[in-house]
């Protein structure tokens, strides 16, 4: 009996350690990180990590209104760089990232973004095209353009995505296909390979665990 006793009492600390690791379990943080001085809430300095975060922002959307990051302030969010007429990894990031999107679709807490870089033809109009050919509908996925240097620097300084113009590339452009993890204060806590479904499962995945942090 002592012994049987023992097993149970061993495999409830067993799952009470499990669940606890689950419920601890934190997603890193990407990019430039300092040291500074801040006090808490009882005025008491201290020392604490600041990380990099996405700045303010304003754009055009697909629907020709001006967006800024307000949209986005207070959610968890994913943002990529594409162009309308990329025929390599456009297609199946976004194919990818659709899954996501319908996945979280009804939850008002996430977003997606997702930045043009093509500024000599992907106007608005193109943008609301290519949305409604995906099958996007409404303000969940905001499809943005803005000029080369305000996408470029944003894509490149701030979510840490390679882009750019190239002649000898074939659509005149290239990019990285990541899907960026963005939380609600604009933190980056993850970056997928667009083009590889076992990332984009990955993203899936993480999204809760992000979302968990902002419950306790």
């Amino acid at each position: 009996m002592n012994k049987i006793i023992s097993s149970i009492a061993i495999c409830l600390l067993s799952i009470t350690i499990l669940s606890s690791c689950q419920q601890e379990k934190k997603l890193p943080f990407y990019g430039e990180r300092h040291a500074e001085t801040v006090k808490d809430a009882a005025g008491v300095e201290k020392i604490d990590t600041v990380y990099q975060t996405i700045p303010n922002w304003s754009f055009l959307n697909q629907d020709s209104v001006v967006t800024t990051n307000k949209a986005t302030d207070g959610k968890v969010y994913v943002a990529d760089f594409f162009f309308t007429s990329c025929t390599t990894i456009c297609p199946t990031m976004h194919r990818n990232l659709m899954t996501v999107y319908k996945e979280f679709k009804t939850n008002p807490d996430i977003m997606f973004v997702s930045h043009t870089i093509d500024f000599k033809y992907d106007r608005p109009y193109v943008l609301k095209k290519y949305a409604q050919k995906l099958g996007v509908d409404g303000p969940k996925w905001q499809f943005l353009y803005g000029s080369k240097d305000s996408v470029y620097t944003l894509a490149e300084k701030n979510y840490l995505v390679a882009v750019g113009e190239d002649s000898t590339a074939k659509d005149g452009y290239i990019h990285q296909g990541y899907l960026v993890l963005i939380d609600k204060d604009r933190r980056i806590r993850g970056a997928y390979d667009g083009t590889k479904e076992d990332q984009v499962e990955q993203l899936k995945k993480d999204i809760p665990v992000l979302l968990a942090e902002y419950k306790k």
